[in-house]
């Protein structure tokens, strides 16, 4: 099968699967995951190599664009309003989860303690893919404005995907040297945020100068090109660095927001009709990495140890937001939007594999699992559950 083809049945039946399912009442991405699912059991095999060498880059490019976007939609005011609870939303659900899943697998599956840490961290990743693009259409249509919950969501979510991210990497380079020290852990993870924010705050100023300067001679595609570009350089620097790239990219948008907001908002536009094709390549080649038989092989005791994860995770969310503004319904709300597991699982379940670590056939097994578990009970979640637990738009008669 040529690449022409591959593409075109990927866009095609992608886009398809997503009107289908939203004719139905159901999310267009559940389509798009099950179609991928469909396509993709043909086997790697029926694919042209073309193809696998391109995948990284389609799903890093989708994952730049996202998290633009996401970037795009943080203002100062509003982070420093909601401020502590987003920056607990970003660590304790995480934490939670990753404690007792490591708990879980070194006990009971007798992993040692870093293959465990770097499968929980893994596991415990929210999906950016998901969350992002809910949140932000929440936000649109003016639900949960009195307290921000959407924002505060969007801003703790994508925080939380990249502490998952880089806590991965530390105990990855661990687990394939042999020597990582906990002491250790505790200090690159601040330098790799360090290194991850710093890059994207020094091309963030310079997109705002260039921007704002050049704003009449460059065409906003062509200042949607250059962004795009920009994000892609700064994860190709992380990756070498090994740092928290996701961060800057993030900081990149929120400094456009902050110092260029015409600008930011035109931008914005232009990322949400690009995101039409990233969103169907993204989820569609996630559904093609998901092999419904390595869920059955990873069996009921694995479900049980995702279900007691996500339930760790969910206490997290309910003492974070502890003390806030929010409301009980707002809580559940965001207990809801923090669910949905498919980017990362997708893109990180089979390193271990690939590395010739211990257990990596069964840490593939539960990313493959998770992505079915909780992708289609999160995506209803926050379908069902954003206009029914969060206040309605103005419109429709609430006061500011």
């Amino acid at each position: 099968m040529t690449l022409n083809l591959v593409l075109v049945l990927i866009l095609l039946g992608g886009w398809f699967s997503g009107r289908l399912f939203h004719r139905l009442g159901l999310p267009s991405v559940l389509g798009m995951l099950i179609c991928g699912l469909v396509i993709g059991l043909g086997g790697d095999q029926v694919w042209p190599t073309a193809l696998i060498e391109l995948e990284p880059f389609l799903k890093t490019f989708a994952l730049v664009v996202i998290l633009l976007r996401a970037g795009l939609g943080l203002q100062r005011s509003v982070l420093h309003r909601i401020g502590r609870t987003a920056l607990a939303m970003a660590i304790l659900p995480c934490l939670l989860e990753a404690g007792t899943l490591i708990l879980i697998l070194h006990v009971l599956w007798e992993f040692d303690w870093i293959t465990a840490a770097l499968t929980a961290f893994m596991l415990s990743a929210v999906s950016p893919a998901v969350v992002v693009p809910a949140m932000l259409r929440l936000s649109e249509q003016g639900f949960g404005k009195k307290h921000e919950v959407p924002t505060l969501v969007l801003a703790g979510a994508s925080v939380d995907d990249v502490l998952a991210i880089t806590l991965f990497s530390i105990c990855l380079r661990g687990s394939i040297t042999s020597d990582l020290h906990w002491a250790q852990a505790v200090w690159e993870l601040p330098l790799a945020i360090l290194l991850g924010l710093l890059p994207g705050i020094v091309i963030g100023l310079v997109l705002v100068y260039l921007f704002r300067r050049h704003r009449e001679q460059v065409r906003a595609t062509e200042k949607t090109l250059i962004l795009l570009m920009s994000g892609l350089l700064l994860v190709q620097a992380g990756d070498f660095l090994h740092s928290a790239a996701l961060l800057g990219v993030m900081a990149v948008g929120f400094l456009l927001l902050e110092y260029a907001e015409p600008i930011a908002h035109e931008l914005s536009t232009k990322l949400s009709k690009i995101w039409v094709f990233a969103e169907i390549t993204l989820f569609v080649l996630i559904g093609m990495k998901v092999d419904p038989g390595l869920a059955l092989q990873a069996g009921p005791a694995a479900a049980a140890m995702l279900l007691a994860g996500l339930l760790a995770r969910s206490t997290g969310v309910w003492i974070a937001t502890a003390g806030s503004e929010l409301s009980h319904q707002e809580r559940l709300f965001c207990i809801c939007a923090y669910l949905p597991k498919a980017t990362v699982q997708a893109a990180l379940g089979s390193v271990a594999l690939t590395h010739g670590l211990e257990h990596g056939d069964t840490i593939l097994a539960l990313a493959v699992l998770s992505i079915l578990l909780t992708a289609p009970l999160g995506l209803m979640a926050i379908r069902v559950g954003g206009p029914r637990l969060l206040d309605a738009p103005l419109n429709q008669g609430d006061s500011p």
